[in-house]
């Protein structure tokens, strides 16, 4: 598991008492454990005896400098990272310093908040390598199948688990790509249904005058082109689970028609007049807001308070914390595996794109350009240059909240679009939408 700031220890080493006394404070009040030491060679015994992540030492000290420091840890402590404090700020001064091995470079006089950015950025990219430079992690999650330690993501595997036990409902709410579909076969092969069937029905890329068809079965002759007698979803899932994808795009006449069956547990089939008994257990997703689309009369709220039995919502990626680094250290090792090569190193700056990326595909997304960045680049080391275009200059995870949501769709889409070359296949994957929707929102643009 990542450290949080309580694991992150730190060793200043001053021979100013002021700026020691300053330097701590500062750390301190911000929860990191701190160590000090007046003289590098004083900092040299207390390295042989304990383990730090950060030195932030000065640059002239009496005796052995502060790059005579820097060249120690370099040569026998490389997992320990190194901020230079000077107050003689020269762009010779920060070049000796990074060459010799300093990871940041701050001058006198700073403030709290410069201290605490450069350290915080220090800590994040050393936590970045810890996980990612560990290529036998071997850390077992609550369900398997997923990644992730972060507290809404524990939130999500404790629901898993009551919904497993249970027989009632499920209504998974969440983002494209979070992974709606992975928690709904979760919750069917940790329950008593796990040895029958697991069917998926995507409602929304099945046409409208086909859905109920598809759904409940139709007899032979009961419309043009029924020439035999076929059973529907409902019917090849009983027993066990059928998994309502995209609930959000079903027509209201076709809502009505579903409550009558989580009423009654019968369907029945088009062109019969006989109903017939299931067992079957409903879980629905949605990646939009039932509330909203209820008030607009476009959900019907009788079935949302009969799906709504066991609500799970799924956060975005961006709100996941450092969960973001365990996945990328899973695809990375897993593509690199599939690719038969040795996996490749990510640069800190990468690791900060990475980060500050606000993942609107979410999970897939990341996933997608883990691939792409395994398959096409063949050198050992994966810099910024090596990213898509879009991440290079994309938007940062606090968007502009003065813009509509439409122009911001818009612009994301055809960014997107751009980035794979206009292939509009890969663009509705990136997207987490159907090709047939893709097409229809930029044929909107179009006539605007």
């Amino acid at each position: 598991m990542i450290s949080d700031e309580n694991d992150f220890t730190i060793l200043v080493v001053d021979d100013a008492p002021d700026t020691v006394e300053i330097i701590s404070r500062i750390l301190s009040n911000a929860g990191y454990e701190m160590y000090t030491a007046g003289r590098v060679e004083e900092a040299l015994g207390f390295l042989k005896t304990h383990s730090v992540d950060l030195v932030i030492t000065d640059y002239r000290m009496p005796g052995p400098s502060g790059l005579d420091l820097i060249h120690y840890i370099g040569e026998n402590h490389r997992e320990i990272n190194v901020i230079m404090v000077t107050g003689y700020a020269t762009v010779e001064g920060a070049v000796e310093a990074m060459k010799a091995g300093a990871h940041e470079y701050i001058s006198k006089p700073f403030t709290d908040d410069e201290l605490l950015t450069v350290v915080d950025r220090v800590k994040k990219a050393a936590m970045s390598r810890r996980v990612l430079n560990d290529s036998t992690r071997t850390e077992e999650y609550p369900i398997q199948g997923f990644i992730g330690t972060s507290h809404p993501m524990r939130r999500v595997y404790d629901a898993i688990v009551k919904a497993s036990r249970a027989a009632a409902t499920v209504l998974i709410q969440g983002e494209s790509g979070t992974g709606k579909e992975l928690v709904a076969r979760a919750i069917h092969y940790n329950g008593v249904r796990s040895s029958a069937s697991f069917v998926t029905v995507n409602c929304g890329g099945i046409p409208e005058g086909l859905l109920e068809s598809e759904l409940f079965g139709h007899v032979k002759g009961s419309f043009t082109g029924a020439v035999e007698t076929r059973a529907g979803f409902f019917q090849t899932a009983d027993g066990g689970t059928i998994f309502l994808d995209e609930i959000s795009e079903m027509s209201l006449s076709m809502q009505v028609k579903l409550l009558r069956v989580l009423e009654t547990r019968e369907i029945c089939m088009v062109g019969s007049t006989r109903p017939r008994k299931i067992d079957v257990r409903i879980i629905a997703a949605t990646n939009k807001d039932l509330s909203r689309m209820m008030e607009h009369d476009q959900f019907r709220e009788d079935l949302y308070y009969r799906l709504n039995v066991i609500p799970i919502d799924l956060p975005p990626l961006r709100d996941r914390g450092d969960d973001i680094l365990l996945l990328i250290n899973r695809f990375v090792q897993d593509f690199s595996k599939e690719s038969g090569r040795k996996p490749p190193r990510l640069t800190d700056d990468v690791l900060n794109v990475l980060w500050n990326y606000h993942w609107p595909g979410n999970v897939r997304e990341l996933q997608n350009v883990i691939h792409r960045l395994i398959i096409m680049t063949d050198h050992e080391v994966i810099d910024v240059p090596d990213l898509p275009a879009l991440m290079r200059c994309g938007p940062p995870r606090t968007a502009n909240v003065t813009r509509r949501l439409d122009e911001m769709e818009k612009e994301y889409i055809k960014a997107v679009l751009a980035s794979v070359g206009g292939n509009k296949t890969k663009a509705a994957s990136i997207l987490g939408i159907d090709r047939k929707t893709l097409r229809k929102k930029l044929d909107s643009y179009d006539s605007r």
